[in-house]
């Protein structure tokens, strides 16, 4: 009987031990980045960095529009783009709930890398460029770092 308690003390304490601790979750900023856009508003002498006071954005990530809600005084924002074999992910921006959406279409090539059994696989954007197939409040775009491998610098920006 002791034998027994022993076995299944020591079943426990390596269970315990084998859990997983950082490769449980992807909590580290391993995953797969999202695309960092700005605005500008489009002058006579150049184009200014502008804050916008309402902002609604959505975007095709292969299962239909999914809309990332109301954004109140924001000078930039982080949007995911498909993961999927797609070149392209079409997002759409609005100022105002009632008004026509202009829809931009980012254009990029992919490579994937494994992360870790959390986070599985991440994906890389490289070769960005965008146009506006629709315009109404957006007017034109411009690209700033044309590859995705972080959130911190600046990707796309919208011309109002």
């Amino acid at each position: 009987m002791k034998i027994l308690s022993y076995i299944l003390l020591a079943v426990f304490a390596f269970s315990i031990i084998s859990c997983g601790g950082d490769d449980d979750i992807c909590e580290s900023g391993e995953g797969t980045p999202r695309i960092k856009i700005r605005f500008k508003t489009i002058n006579a002498l150049n184009n200014t960095l502008r804050t916008v006071d309402t902002l609604y954005v959505s975007a095709d990530l292969g299962n239909g529009k999914v809309s990332f809600g109301k954004s109140v005084n924001v000078d930039s924002i982080l949007i995911p783009l498909r993961v999927d074999d797609a070149p392209y992910t079409d997002l759409y921006v609005k100022t105002r709930l009632t008004q026509t959406e202009s829809k931009i279409r980012v254009k990029y090539s992919t490579t994937s890398k494994y992360v870790s059994p959390g986070c599985g696989f991440k994906k890389s954007y490289q070769n960005l460029s965008s146009e506006v197939l629709i315009s109404n409040i957006i007017k034109n775009t411009e690209i700033g770092q044309n590859f995705i491998e972080n959130e911190d610098k600046t990707n796309l920006f919208l011309l109002f």
